[in-house]
């Protein structure tokens, strides 16, 4: 069963653009070194050969990845989404019941995710259990670390710029 992977189209045009450096600049690169290797003779004690060979795999691999996640993405534009309740795009500021700490949280898709500045993917446990909620909803989460108790302080929609890792 496929999974659908929501991103903007930033997310997705970052992915094509790393597809793009993998087949035409860094596997022919590697697709090179490999010949030079050969060159130099016996393979079982080839260090260049098998560095290479490696490096192939990997790319190839990443390049199946990417395929995957971009034959899987659904391109959503946040901004034309309603924001009343959490949805993909939604910037979640909400305060810990525990600690009064305020925290905030966009939900973006898998690739756009990076938690250290509030990215959290749509598939992460924390947003599965926040789509749907609005202001002034309590609810209580199961993290790895344990359950947390929120309280939802405001739901927007926030324009920012993505960065793929």
């Amino acid at each position: 069963m496929q999974t659908v992977e929501p991103m903007t189209l930033y997310g997705y045009e970052k992915l094509q653009a790393e597809v793009k450096e993998l087949k035409e600049v860094k596997r022919p690169r590697c697709v090179k070194d490999i010949e030079e290797a050969l060159e130099h003779g016996d393979l079982k004690e080839n260090a260049e050969y098998h560095a290479a060979k490696e490096m192939q795999k990997n790319i190839d691999n990443r390049l199946a990845e990417l395929q995957e996640i971009l034959g899987n993405s659904q391109i959503v534009d946040p901004s034309e989404l309603e924001h009343s309740r959490i949805s993909f795009g939604s910037t979640v500021f909400m305060t810990d019941m525990d600690s009064e700490e305020e925290v905030s949280y966009t939900i973006v898709g898998g690739c756009e995710s990076n938690p250290d500045i509030g990215l959290i993917s749509f598939h992460s446990p924390l947003a599965k259990q926040l789509l749907g909620r609005e202001e002034g909803d309590e609810v209580k989460v199961r993290l790895p670390g344990g359950e947390k108790e929120f309280e939802i302080d405001e739901v927007k929609y926030q324009k920012i710029v993505f960065e793929c890792k």
